[in-house]
């Protein structure tokens, strides 16, 4: 099996949707990153074993939309691409795909990445609308085209807004976060403790110039407009819930994730490969796995990751403790303390197959430079966003082993460990 190595991701700014990128399509956004990688590491004109991308708020016309975005870079048009979509998990699980695919010795090259958007949303018409203007279309006669015509109903033209609810619940990601917060004992001042940390990580990190390869400039854009370095722990708790209005709601705009605009890229090699290239290696991918939840039957919808970990440490062979860096996806910080509180409980770990207790972390080494709740979460680009943080990380560190987690809709996980 050959190393999957880890060269370096991209991303425009991430912001807030409904302002600095209405109007642009994911493909724009996307496309753009894919040629700063492109001209980053001298990929003009050739061809790369595979480009895997996806989005989750993708218009049906769109079908193709990952092979369109790589036909608008200078990568040679040989270069093969698909779409894939796991929710939130997306690009980090076009990665894991990718990385297989290298390993097995199947290509040497590849682009894993991501984007979303909310303020190019693809508008559905109504099914009943829909059949009606199918009919239309297959009606022989004048007749027939004026009696469908005549059948069409004012609430027929209602268009259909994409809604983030769990179909087989009706429940918002963040109802069923305060189901888990309440479940888990979470505290509203935990979630705000763990949201501030989140702003001043990823404040201080932009001021040390830590994003200044990862992040480029965008439509006038140069760095993510929903960090705010200059909240405090008043500002927070002054806030409203955002969820659970009958006066007992934790979740706040200020400690869950923000409709956000975004894209982010990733390449990655073979070992051997980048060494031909002369690409600095960042890091390595070493093993992945996915998991899901009841959730209809009453597990926590965004527990999946305690699974996927459980199961990823003893096969490695390792403890939750032998990590330098824990990169947990914070949808909403009330679900990363559900997690970390689940994996101290000795009743629940045994549901993940252990005698004992995975136990605490070390809090300090969370998220170091910023989560979700400051950066953003452009649902498909969060998991190349993660991934090529965490992997200058442990550049910049010159050694370590890092965890990747990330929740997502339909109650699962993806979760993956890279080293140095």
């Amino acid at each position: 099996m050959k190393k999957v190595a880890i060269i370096g991701g991209l991303r425009i700014p991430f912001v807030k949707s409904f302002k600095d990128y209405n109007h642009i399509s994911n493909q724009e956004m996307l496309t753009t990153c894919l040629n700063a990688l492109v001209a980053r590491y001298q990929l003009s004109g050739k061809r790369l074993g595979e480009v895997a991308l996806g989005a989750l708020l993708n218009r049906s016309t769109e079908w193709n939309f990952a092979r369109e975005c790589v036909l608008g870079t200078a990568l040679d048009p040989h270069t093969p691409a698909y779409n894939l979509t796991r929710a939130c998990g997306t690009s980090l699980d076009a990665t894991i795909q990718l990385g297989l695919r290298i390993a097995c010795g199947q290509i040497e090259t590849a682009i894993a990445g991501g984007s979303d958007t909310n303020s190019d949303i693809p508008l559905l018409l109504r099914q009943q609308l829909a059949w009606k203007l199918t009919d239309l279309r297959s009606a022989k006669t004048l007749g027939q085209r004026l009696k469908i015509l005549a059948a069409i109903r004012l609430k027929d033209l209602k268009p259909v807004y994409p809604s983030i609810v769990e179909p087989r619940t009706g429940l918002s990601m963040g109802q069923h976060t305060e189901k888990m917060v309440k479940e888990w004992g979470i505290t509203r001042e935990e979630q705000d403790a763990l949201a501030y940390q989140s702003h001043m990580n990823a404040a201080k990190a932009y001021a040390d110039g830590f994003f200044n390869d990862l992040v480029i400039e965008f439509k006038g854009v140069k760095k993510d407009t929903i960090i705010r370095g200059d909240t405090t722990p008043a500002k927070l708790a002054a806030l409203k819930p955002a969820f659970d209005f009958s006066g007992h709601g934790t979740l706040t705009a200020g400690n869950s994730t923000l409709y956000t605009d975004g894209a982010s890229a990733l390449l990655m090699a073979s070992e051997e490969y980048a060494q031909q290239q002369n690409w600095p290696v960042q890091a390595h991918l070493v093993d992945a796995e996915t998991a899901a939840v009841d959730y209809v039957n009453g597990e926590g919808l965004l527990m999946a990751p305690t699974y996927a970990v459980a199961r990823m440490l003893k096969r490695n062979h390792l403890k939750l403790q032998d990590f330098d860096v824990y990169e947990i996806h914070e949808a909403f910080c009330g679900q990363v303390l559900c997690t970390l509180k689940a994996w101290e409980d000795a009743a629940y770990c045994k549901k993940l197959g252990w005698d004992t207790p995975l136990g605490s972390i070390d809090r300090s080494k969370l998220n170091t430079k910023g989560g979700s709740v400051a950066i953003g979460h452009p649902f498909a680009a969060t998991g190349t966003r993660i991934l090529a943080q965490t992997a200058k990380i442990l550049q910049e560190r010159g050694s370590g082993r890092a965890l990747v987690s990330i929740c997502t809709a339909g109650g699962m996980g993806v979760t993956a460990i890279l080293e140095r």
